[in-house]
């Protein structure tokens, strides 16, 4: 075979080897995009704003846009921006500690002086999710340590120290109809039980009567106001409760079918005072009698924690790592907020949700994130008020495959639709962002659908199949 044939066949045959990578990449391209207008199309998206970027998670090269650098409020979704920062700023193995100590002398096993519970805003205190955090156990190691010091009588209160942070403990931006709520639990400096309170709600025989209340965890300062009403059969709860911070009046509104068996889960307004009030009725129940709780911010100015108190005992939280798991699996708010202001006071700054978002968007811009790009009222999502770019979200998840904390981080993101993704939904607002692979490697994606009409069944299926190109 004469030279010049030889050359034109080693050529041809390097550029057929070379063909099919460009062809998946540019068929990808062309698949999402077509996907994407026929997504575009559904008359329940005829009002809504949407935002997508898929991003190669090697290079952080661009696959695919939309309206990239809209910002549009991306409920849950945003936790991963909250996560991704405290991991890399606080570090995997980061814990909260919690310390136990007394004021005054232990005469004769009675301690005249209080006992203060000081709270560095661990969110887990009190929380189901782990055998060691559970109310049980950390009031057996309470009382443990207060037997080890020997002491059988406390002539003096339970101060539970809640002063650390200050009082503004909501986020700005949150609904009226989303703070008595479970999901709506406000920040606490001394957290218990993730900040809520679970009720046992009675139907009535027929619908429209009264929903009464069943042998409840409730407590004695609580006045829940219940104008409940029993709905049709499956209906299911449609129950919301109306509180703020600090007070002691919950009002419960709504219907709850009359084939409704579940509980319902409210926000504590005061949960350090309900955990003093727990500790108090622990120890009486041991014989170690104390007859008087408060708190730090109920004693106002009149308090100041003394240096010379003695640490009984130091409670530890799980670590970082395995705090953000259920935090993204489970989608739990509170620890998100919690976690804005532990990010709040590192370098000294003052504990205010303002600051942890600042400190969220000086991270973000060292990964070439406009702080523009996070117009952030929270750290959860919950607030309607936020504006993030999908872009943004995509960026933050890139740069996350590089880090040394990526392993936790990804295996905190949930499964949906085949796929590892956090979801997000709020009214008229859904939202998925993850990493999805495909036959041209790791892919990163963050999409966003404001204002969407229709059902929120409907619109999440047009997203899967959306989506289902990326697989």
């Amino acid at each position: 075979m004469p030279l010049s044939k030889r050359i034109m066949r080693r050529l041809s045959i390097a550029l057929l080897l070379l063909l099919p990578l460009g062809v998946s990449a540019q068929s990808l391209q062309q698949k999402t995009k077509s996907q994407y207008q026929a997504f575009l199309k559904s008359e329940s998206l005829k009002h809504a704003s949407v935002s997508f970027t898929v991003m190669d998670a090697q290079t952080g090269g661009t696959i695919f846009s939309s309206n990239p650098n809209v910002g549009l409020a991306p409920a849950s979704t945003l936790k991963l921006i909250t996560s991704a920062t405290a991991l890399q700023l606080l570090g995997t193995n980061y814990t909260f500690k919690t310390r136990i100590a007394y004021t005054g002398k232990i005469v004769n096993q009675t301690l005249n002086g209080d006992i203060i519970i000081t709270g560095q805003g661990d969110p887990t205190l009190g929380s189901t999710r782990w055998p060691q955090t559970s109310k049980a156990a950390v009031l057996k190691t309470i009382l443990q340590a207060l037997l080890n010091a020997g002491i059988k009588n406390i002539k003096g209160k339970i101060i539970a120290d809640d002063s650390k942070w200050d009082t503004q403990s909501l986020p700005d931006g949150w609904l009226w109809q989303d703070i008595g709520n479970y999901y709506g639990a406000a920040t606490s400096a001394l957290c218990w039980g993730e900040n809520q309170l679970q009720l046992a709600l009675l139907p009535g025989k027929k619908v429209a009567m009264a929903v009464g209340l069943k042998d409840t965890l409730a407590y004695p300062f609580l006045n829940i106001v219940n104008e409940l009403t029993t709905g049709n059969a499956h209906t299911g709860d449609n129950v919301f409760a109306y509180s703020a911070p600090y007070t002691n009046t919950i009002y419960l509104r709504g219907t709850y079918g009359i084939d409704c068996k579940k509980n319902i889960g409210i926000s504590l307004p005061n949960p350090a005072y309900a955990m003093a009030y727990d500790i108090q009725s622990f120890l009486l129940q041991n014989n170690i009698h104390v007859s008087q709780i408060t708190t730090a911010r109920l004693l106002g100015a009149s308090y100041q924690n003394p240096a010379q108190a003695v640490t009984l005992t130091t409670i530890t939280s799980p670590t970082l790592a395995e705090i953000i798991y259920p935090m993204n699996k489970k989608s739990i708010n509170l620890y998100a907020e919690q976690l804005v202001r532990t990010l709040a006071t590192q370098k000294g700054q003052n504990n205010t949700f303002a600051q942890g978002i600042k400190t969220i968007q000086a991270y973000a811009e060292t990964l070439n994130i406009a702080p523009s790009a996070l117009n952030m009222y929270d750290g959860s999502g919950l607030s309607p008020a936020n504006r993030v770019s999908s872009s943004a979200i995509a960026t933050m998840l890139y740069q996350a495959r590089k880090a040394p904390w990526f392993t936790p981080f990804y295996n905190s993101l949930p499964s949906h639709n085949n796929m590892i993704m956090k979801s997000g939904t709020i009214a008229d607002v859904l939202a998925y962002a993850g990493y999805a692979n495909n036959s041209k490697g790791n892919l990163c994606f963050s999409v966003m659908v404001n204002n969407y009409s229709g059902s929120e069944s409907a619109i999440r299926q047009k997203l899967f199949s959306l989506l289902d190109v990326l697989k």
